[in-house]
């Protein structure tokens, strides 16, 4: 079996912005692909690609929109409808007709709503110069709401204090039972009121996410597993394996499994490949430890569509770290392949295994071909840059 020829999973071996987006679409690209399934995160993912001129940041689309390629977000994904209406709309720009018909979303997905989204920016703006890095997308916040069921105000849940009495969390497909959402919303304006209170009504709320449930398609049951059956799925995770929610460094981690394992698990036993993603060298966006940090090499790669964040912060950068790397690398039980981004970067330099001073990376596909099959390379966002490559593998067969 071809490496790349079956279902393949994408994940990011770094902090975020490893080039998951235009890996995700050159693999779209190469070959008859089924469908985009997102495994993690929300909307404060942003997937940078570039196609005969046309440039998008995909945040809930999959990054395959532009090869044709439908997305599906899955019962791990965190869907935030204004969000997701916004980018249909950048999309219909970028000449991509009907985005909406091209996505299908599971039911049981967690619902970000502007509650969420308020208290999460409230809570960060609190923390001042011990900010967590968050995005401001009301990702954790999501999260730690459906942890909360059967809490008290006053219990302590994950390090955080219950404000209120809490209800169920609204999934997507509460979206499209108006009263169940409604006493779900109601619940959520009482909860946290004591913090955050968003412009939107209830009332305005349940009418708006009415009408985004007429305008996708919501399943139920084991749509992956039927995709997976009917063709080849190319999985895309969000963010990197270093924020990893049990394998990052808390605090400065998002909640959500970062790694392949919600993929294995909607996989449920499928084979497939894992391709690992990563730069030429290390970034990061906002708070949160970066050990090779360089201001040289910030200076001398300057990001075209990563600038400083309006509520997460600063665009960093520093030396590639092979320490850092093989912890990625384990955090996803292993990786089959590797997908090379940035390769257009000269003069670089790379910090051992050992933690010894950084030495120069004169010819860096060698240095990752040496630890693992290099599937994919690429220079930059634009899928004119990337090359699959059709190498052959038994791993995971």
């Amino acid at each position: 079996m071809s490496l790349l020829g079956g279902h393949v999973v994408v994940v990011g071996l770094g902090f975020g912005d490893e080039g998951k987006g235009a890996v995700v679409d050159a693999l779209c690209a190469a070959r008859p692909t089924t469908a985009v399934v997102r495994f993690n995160g929300g909307a404060q993912a942003a997937h940078n690609v570039v196609v005969d001129g046309r440039h998008h940041t995909f945040s809930q689309f999959g990054a395959g929109t532009f090869a044709g390629v439908p997305t599906h977000l899955s019962r791990f994904v965190l869907v935030e409808p204004f969000a997701l209406a916004a980018e249909a709309r950048r999309l219909e720009t970028a000449g991509v007709r009907n985005p909406l018909s091209l996505l299908s979303i599971d039911g049981r997905a967690l619902l970000t709503t502007p509650f969420h989204i308020h208290a999460n920016r409230a809570r960060e703006e609190a923390r001042g110069v011990n900010r967590h890095g968050s995005c401001g997308k009301g990702i954790g916040e999501t999260v730690w709401y459906s942890l909360l069921p059967g809490a008290a105000p006053g219990d302590v849940v994950e390090s955080q204090e219950v404000i209120g009495t809490p209800g169920e969390a609204p999934t997507v497909a509460d979206c499209a039972r108006p009263s169940v959402l409604r006493r779900k919303l109601d619940a959520l304006a009482r909860f946290y009121a004591p913090l955050a209170t968003p412009p939107h009504s209830v009332d305005e709320l349940v009418a708006l996410y009415r009408d985004f449930a007429g305008a996708v398609r919501i399943t139920d049951g084991d749509e992956t597993g039927r995709l997976a059956d009917s063709g080849r799925l190319v999985f895309e995770g969000a963010q990197g394996a270093l924020l990893d929610q049990y394998h990052g460094f808390h605090p400065h981690t998002t909640w959500s499994t970062t790694t392949p394992h919600n993929a294995r698990t909607l996989l449920g036993g499928r084979p497939h490949r894992v391709v690992g993603v990563t730069r030429t060298y290390l970034t990061r966006h906002g708070a949160g430890p970066l050990p090779t940090e360089s201001a040289a090499v910030l200076a001398r790669f300057p990001e075209r569509h990563n600038e400083t964040g309006e509520f997460q912060g600063a665009w960093r950068a520093g030396h590639l770290d092979a320490a850092l790397l093989d912890y990625a690398i384990a955090a996803c039980d292993g990786v089959d392949a590797l997908a090379v981004t940035h390769l257009d970067a000269t003069g670089l330099k790379v910090v051992p295994r050992d933690g010894s001073p950084a030495v120069d990376l004169p010819d860096p596909l060698a240095w990752f071909g040496a630890r693992l099959p290099v599937a994919v390379t690429g220079y930059g966002p634009d899928r004119a840059g990337y090359r699959v490559v059709e190498a052959r593998s038994t791993i995971n067969a």
